[in-house]
């Protein structure tokens, strides 16, 4: 009986084991759902790949974080519906807020697509301006903070409304140098305050490494490097100009 008890026990913990294992993929995995306002929009890093199970006709928000002198890309995906599901073509189309949910413009890119009735999926893609460390108040510049990406059809024919559909994004970042470097940075990043909602993207969008508050380029190297130049080059000249010292041929009175 007692080694009976002690098998049970073992199979026991083996199948929790198991099912543990499925859980703490999932957990660990990339997000597989999205928003449906700014307030519940999914928070992703980049170059994480993202996914949700969605209805055509829904409003799909993400949230990411984009800090001084980036350009951030948006790419989206949707496996559409079987073509005999459908009635006609549909336009997608993706839309970028910053922290202060001020439309930005696409740089680059195809933020809006017609998928013909038999298309399996429609690719869109945004690539927004450099995000600059500081602005003045009255201009649109993209700035440090929380971003935000929406998905959604902008023309379909109602009988296709409701049918399942299926959305990758990834957003991609590159360091656009010191050349989009200004002077000045923000007190704090463009970012949501923390609310009740429970995915309030407040604290998860802001980067691992942190904020740069703008206070580093490499500006710091170029004037770095002019300023030793302009000392070797001083050197340089005076010592050309000084001469050997006194001519021999002028008296030592003089």
């Amino acid at each position: 009986m007692r080694t009976t008890r002690v098998w049970g026990r073992a199979a026991l913990l083996a199948a929790t084991a198991l099912l543990a294992l499925p859980q703490a993929a999932t957990a660990d995995g990339a997000p597989s759902e999205a928003g449906t306002s700014f307030r519940t929009a999914t928070a992703i890093r980049p170059d994480q790949d993202a996914s949700a199970e969605a209805s055509t006709g829904d409003y799909l928000y993400w949230a990411f974080p984009v800090d001084a002198g980036q350009r951030a890309t948006v790419h989206a995906t949707v496996k559409l519906p079987e073509a005999a599901a459908r009635h006609a073509a549909s336009t997608w189309q993706v839309d970028v807020y910053d922290g202060l949910r001020r439309r930005q413009a696409c740089r680059l890119g195809t933020p809006r697509r017609t998928a013909a009735q038999d298309a399996g999926a429609v690719s869109l893609s945004c690539t927004l301006r450099t995000v600059k460390a500081w602005s003045e108040q009255w201009a649109n510049d993209p700035l440090p903070g929380t971003y935000y990406m929406r998905l959604t059809v902008t023309g379909l024919k109602a009988d296709d409304l409701g049918l399942p559909v299926r959305a990758e994004v990834k957003v991609t970042t590159t360091d656009a140098g010191g050349a989009q470097a200004v002077d000045g940075a923000l007190a704090e990043p463009l970012v949501p305050g923390a609310g009740s909602d429970r995915r309030t993207p407040a604290a998860a969008t802001e980067p691992e490494d942190g904020w740069a508050s703008g206070w580093w380029s490499s500006r710091w190297l170029w004037t770095a490097g002019g300023g030793v130049l302009a000392a070797l080059a001083g050197v340089g000249g005076y010592a050309l100009t000084r001469g050997s010292g006194r001519p021999a041929r002028v008296p030592q009175g003089l």
